[in-house]
């Protein structure tokens, strides 16, 4: 579904997630980075500490897409981090299907990490060059002893026709593949551990418009087939209208609207959602009708 925005069947129309309890639930989220002063010697004081996120809140329902939109600098890629403690958050409490994940040590951080792995905006520089892309996928369903992951050969088959690939690119290394196969063969990493949540950091932001459309329509695949939840990070307001259900729009650090895409991208409450929907002024188009 290209063209049209998120499926007003799964879009909430007040914005609020469905009933019952959500795979993800962030409450007053905090992360501040120290500043250093010049010569690289760190000052005292509390103004020496940027505010990356600032008691940011928002749940997941399960099987629901959320967009976390805004401009660089916005805090929607450190929170996205502080999900999966890629980056540790200062305070607050995030709780993924009922498990407290900032108290999550050893095994059972490794299989939170598991169920909700993230799919990065530049893949090649988180697939090994020397490694070629079908052992890299195997690599990561046998580390997490996936069923199935035993028989390497029909393991990447399966999973490179999920994400649209020949399985005779398995034999390729990296630097072999386009820019969207790469992406595709991080996704098929991602879906080989047997997750629960994507999230997807800037996922298609570097790809070409065609190449967007074709992954955006895989990744609603993906949610429709797998009952996946998915939290879709990207500035760019066309994209998240492709594939949202409901968007969080974030600035300096903070979630200043969220809502059913639908009801932000047509009546935008805050000045700055405005303002990023003065730039663009139909995203709800998508990025099919941008790249005609």
């Amino acid at each position: 579904m290209i063209g049209g925005g998120a499926d007003p069947k799964r879009g909430q129309a007040t914005g609020v997630p469905p009933a019952g309890q959500p795979i993800v639930k962030v409450e007053n989220l905090v992360k501040r980075y120290r500043i250093r002063a010049g010569g690289g010697r760190r000052r005292g004081g509390e103004s020496d500490y940027r505010v990356a996120v600032n008691d940011v809140s928002f749940q997941v329902a399960r099987g629901e897409i959320l967009g976390l939109a805004g401009g660089s600098g916005s805090g929607k890629t450190t929170t996205a981090r502080c999900l999966t403690r890629l980056v540790e958050p200062d305070s607050g409490r995030i709780s993924f299907d009922g498990i407290d994940v900032r108290a999550a040590r050893g095994r059972t951080l490794r299989e939170l990490r598991r169920r909700m792995p993230m799919v990065f905006q530049d893949p090649y520089s988180s697939l090994n060059p020397r490694i070629k892309v079908g052992a890299a996928v195997v690599e990561a369903g046998r580390v997490h002893r996936r069923p199935g992951s035993e028989d390497g050969g029909r393991f990447v088959a399966d999973l490179f026709e999920r994400v649209q690939l020949s399985p005779r690119l398995a034999e390729r290394y990296p630097r072999e593949l386009s820019g969207g196969q790469r992406q595709r063969v991080a996704i098929a990493r991602a879906l080989a551990v047997g997750p629960e949540l994507l999230v997807a950091d800037e996922a298609v932001s570097a790809l070409d418009v065609s190449v967007q459309v074709q992954l955006l329509n895989l990744f609603l695949e993906l949610r429709d087939d797998l009952d996946l939840s998915i939290i879709f990070v990207a500035h760019q307001l066309a994209v998240i209208a492709e594939v949202a259900d409901r968007v969080a729009i974030m600035h300096h650090g903070e979630i200043v609207e969220a809502g059913s895409t639908e009801r932000v991208f047509t009546h935008p409450a805050h000045p700055y959602t405005q303002q990023l929907l003065a730039s663009n002024p139909d995203p709800r188009r998508g990025v099919a009708a941008s790249g005609a």
